[in-house]
C-alpha cells in the first residue's frame, strides 16, 4: 500500500536516481534514473511487524534487529553518497570493513553469551564432518562470524544486479531459516533430527516471516521492469539479517547451501579478481556471474527465473542435508 507513494517520493528527491556502473552491461544504461533505496520501506515493514508480533524481551530478536539496522544504516550512507555525488562508488571499502567488523564483533559476543547455557558458546556444527560440534575458541569464532555476516551482506549485495533477481532467493532462503528456527527451538523436533536445541529461537520464525512479507511486497514493484531498486540499504540489511540468524541457530553451513545463489555470485567475483590479477585476463565475460550470462546473450528475465529455480532447489537440498547430516 505504501510503495507507490514511496516510489514517487524517492523519484522526486533523488532526481538522477540509481547510478549505473560504468563498467556494467550497456543494456543497463536504460535503468539509469530508476529510484533506489526502496530497502528503507523493506526495513520499516520488518521493524513494524516485529514491534507488533515478536517478544521484544527475547535477546535473539534484539541481536537480529541490531545487525539488520546497523547494516541498513551503512547501506543508507552508501546509497546517499552515490546519489549525492552521482557515481557508483559510495562508502570506501575501508570504512565498510570497519563498520562490518564492529557490528559482527558485537553480535558474535552477544550470541556466545546468550547460547552458553544450551551449548558451548564458540561451537560450530558441520553436517557429516562434525555434527556434534567443535569448540573453535572465541577468537576463531569471531573471525568465523565475520565471514558469515559480512559474507552474507556482500553476497546479497552482489546478487542485486538484475530486476527481481535477489528478492526471491531472499524469500526462499529466509523461509528455509524459518523452518530451522522452529526446529531448533523445539526439544522434540531437535532431538528427533539430532540437531542442537536452542530455546528461544522460535521468535526468529516471526522475524523471518516479517522479512518474507516485506520482500514479497517489494517484489511487486521490483519485478522486471523494476520501478524501484532496494539499494545497498536493503541488500546489506537483509544480508546481515540472514547471516546473524544463521549464526544464532548455529546452522551457518546449512545457510550456505540454502543461499547457494548468493555464494555463487560472491565466488564468481572472487574468481574473476584473483584470475585477473594473476593472468591479466578475465575468467568470466563479466562478474558477478549473472552479468556473464547477460554477455552470453541470455535475456534478463531468463537469467532471473533460472536463478530463482536454483534458489528453490538449493533450499530443498539444505533441508535434506539438515535431515541426514547430523
Amino acid at each position: 500500500m505504501l510503495f507507490p507513494k514511496t516510489i514517487r517520493y524517492l523519484a522526486k528527491i533523488q532526481l538522477g536516481g540509481q547510478p549505473i556502473r560504468e563498467d556494467g552491461p550497456k543494456s543497463h544504461i536504460k535503468k539509469s534514473g530508476t529510484p533506489t533505496m526502496g530497502g528503507l520501506l523493506i526495513i520499516a515493514s520488518i521493524m513494524l511487524s516485529s514491534l507488533i508480533w515478536v517478544d521484544l524481551a527475547n535477546m535473539y530478536i534484539l541481536v537480529a534487529i541490531f545487525v539488520t539496522l546497523s547494516m541498513g544504516v551503512l547501506g543508507f550512507i552508501d546509497d546517499y553518497k552515490k546519489i549525492k555525488y552521482k557515481n557508483s562508488k559510495g562508502v570506501s571499502a575501508k570504512w565498510k570493513l570497519v563498520w562490518q567488523v564492529s557490528t559482527t564483533i558485537c553480535a558474535a559476543i552477544a550470541i556466545i553469551l546468550l547460547t552458553q547455557d544450551s551449548l558451548e558458546g564458540a561451537m560450530i556444527f558441520i553436517p557429516f564432518i562434525c555434527p556434534n560440534g567443535i569448540d573453535i575458541g572465541i577468537f576463531l569464532y569471531l573471525i568465523f562470524a565475520f565471514f558469515v555476516i559480512t559474507g552474507s551482506c556482500n553476497a546479497v549485495n552482489l546478487t542485486d544486479g538484475l530486476d527481481g533477481l535477489v528478492t526471491v532467493p531472499i524469500i526462499s532462503t529466509t523461509a528455509c531459516l524459518a523452518v530451522i528456527s522452529y526446529i531448533t527451538s523445539n526439544v522434540l523436533f531437535s532431538d528427533y533430527l539430532k540437531i542442537q536445541y536452542i530455546p528461544g529461537t522460535e521468535e526468529l520464525f516471526i522475524y523471518c516471516g516479517s522479512i518474507i512479507g516485506a520482500s514479497i511486497a517489494f517484489l511487486w514493484y521490483n519485478a522486471n521492469p523494476a520501478k524501484v531498486f532496494m539499494g545497498d540499504v536493503g541488500s546489506l540489511a537483509l544480508g546481515g539479517a540472514l547471516g546473524v540468524m544463521a549464526l544464532i541457530m548455529r546452522q551457518e553451513f546449512i545457510f550456505g547451501i540454502a543461499g547457494a545463489v548468493f555464494v555463487l555470485e560472491a565466488v564468481s567475483v572472487i574468481i574473476q579478481v584473483v584470475y585477473y590479477k594473476r593472468t591479466k585476463k578475465r575468467f568470466f565475460k563479466m562478474a558477478p556471474i549473472h552479468h556473464h550470462f547477460e554477455q552470453m546473450g541470455y535475456s534478463e528475465n531468463l537469467i532471473v527465473v533460472r536463478f530463482w529455480i536454483l534458489s528453490f532447489i538449493s533450499c530443498a537440498v539444505a533441508i535434506m542435508v539438515l535431515r541426514i547430516g547430523y
